[in-house]
């Protein structure tokens, strides 16, 4: 080929190629024109992803990241626009928590009370009407026991106990926000007497009606404390109720002078039992106290309240005395006696404060009078002691609010 033949031949392509690389730019233009610079196919682009997307809504609460949260009220998944199909809870350290998606499927809850001081992870699975999932997880950790407190109240869930058992509440953290925590709590009777509550430290709150409760009655204890600031940064955390029932009305009076005890029982006297009280030099607390806690046998040592000898030792030290029923928080009991001569009771007063009666060592005699008394007395059995010389025991020490007045005490409401 001549050079004049290849120069018109490039010639040509290079027209026919310049032809082709105009008609490429002017299709291109064309196309931009139609999309507004792109903009359509995006929007196309999006709805057509909005379309696979599902409409199902899940909300997980607590929102991820919270900290403090309830453990009874707190986790919880719902959803709109579908139904959940999946959902997991697990500890930080992969421990499953069992839960229970509703009938609906609309929400899901866990089974149970949560721990406090530990972080949750949730996933959550829904579908749409169609069939289409949406997924949601969140990570959150609940109140810390530094940051909540706690109630331990008495007496215990479906027990039965006599007629001057209150309602007694210590809280394991002080309480300066008062009135919101006893909103929190709730007392009430079956029988209609009104039930008032009485602060007697920022720990401890009782409640009682004016007079003993009416036997036969069915007390209910509402704690809706989650929540709820007891003090500043520090929250409550239990959600229950609970019910005991009043038994048969028992009322023991307790005469330190004829050193005699009359039970009675609706207003009558069932038994009268010798008694030897405490001595004039340890007299026994009057007034009125009531039952706290039974022991078949225990052991008092006297240096635990106070009685000790020159040596430091307690002035007694008995491992085995036999039904003793605590009537006070400082150490009066009303327990039975074994190791005094039987000659003693219902004639002289010889005890360091608590009131004895005729037993036998071992307590399996049920013969004896301690026996009877113990087998025949319910924890919040009322025993009134009188004409012991001492001062009234206080309210506080034990559960022996009865003492204290009607006016004074709903004085000690924080409501």
């Amino acid at each position: 080929m001549t050079d004049s033949r290849r120069r018109r031949g490039l010639a040509a392509a290079s027209a026919l190629l310049g032809g082709v690389l105009v008609l490429s730019a002017c299709s291109g233009s064309e196309a931009d024109g139609d999309s507004g610079g792109g903009t359509t196919s995006q929007a196309k682009a999006d709805e057509a992803a909005a379309e696979k997307s599902s409409e199902a809504q899940i909300k997980i609460t607590p929102g991820d990241g919270s900290d403090n949260a309830s453990i009874n009220n707190a986790a919880k998944v719902t959803v709109a626009k579908g139904t959940l199909t999946d959902v997991t809870m697990k500890t930080a350290d992969g421990q499953a928590v069992p839960g229970e998606i509703s009938a609906d499927k609309k929400s899901w809850a866990p089974s149970g009370q949560l721990e406090r001081a530990t972080t949750y992870r949730i996933s959550a699975v829904a579908a749409d009407s169609e069939g289409r999932k949406a997924h949601e997880n969140a990570s959150f950790t609940t109140v810390s026991p530094a940051n909540s407190f706690i109630g331990n109240f008495t007496p215990e869930d479906g027990s039965t106990v006599g007629v001057g058992m209150p309602v007694s509440i210590n809280f394991d953290k002080a309480i300066t926000n008062k009135a919101a925590v006893q909103k929190g709590v709730t007392v009430t009777s079956s029988s209609g007497q009104e039930v008032v509550g009485h602060w007697f430290s920022a720990n401890r709150l009782d409640f009682r009606p004016e007079e003993y409760w009416k036997g036969g009655s069915k007390v209910t204890l509402k704690l809706s404390l989650d929540g709820v600031e007891g003090a500043d940064g520090v929250y409550g955390v239990q959600q229950k109720t609970v019910s005991f029932t009043i038994g048969r009305n028992q009322v023991s009076v307790v005469d330190a002078q004829t050193k005699q005890m009359k039970v009675m029982r609706d207003g009558k006297v069932v038994k009268t039992i010798p008694i030897s009280a405490g001595s004039p030099e340890n007299k026994t607390y009057e007034g009125q106290m009531v039952i706290s806690e039974k022991f078949k046998e225990t052991r008092m040592n006297g240096a635990t309240v106070g009685f000790t000898d020159d040596d430091g030792e307690g002035e007694y030290d008995i491992k085995d005395v036999p039904h003793a029923m605590r009537l006070s928080t400082s150490g009066t009991f009303i327990h039975g006696n074994y190791w005094g001569a039987k000659s003693i009771f219902g004639s002289v007063n010889t005890s360091h404060g608590c009131v004895g009666l005729s037993d036998t060592k071992g307590a399996n005699d049920p013969n004896t009078a301690a026996a009877w008394f113990y087998n025949n007395s319910l924890i919040g059995d009322v025993v009134v002691v009188k004409n012991t010389g001492d001062k009234t025991i206080a309210p506080d020490n034990g559960l022996n609010g009865w003492n204290m007045d009607w006016a004074t005490w709903k004085q000690g409401s924080a409501v």
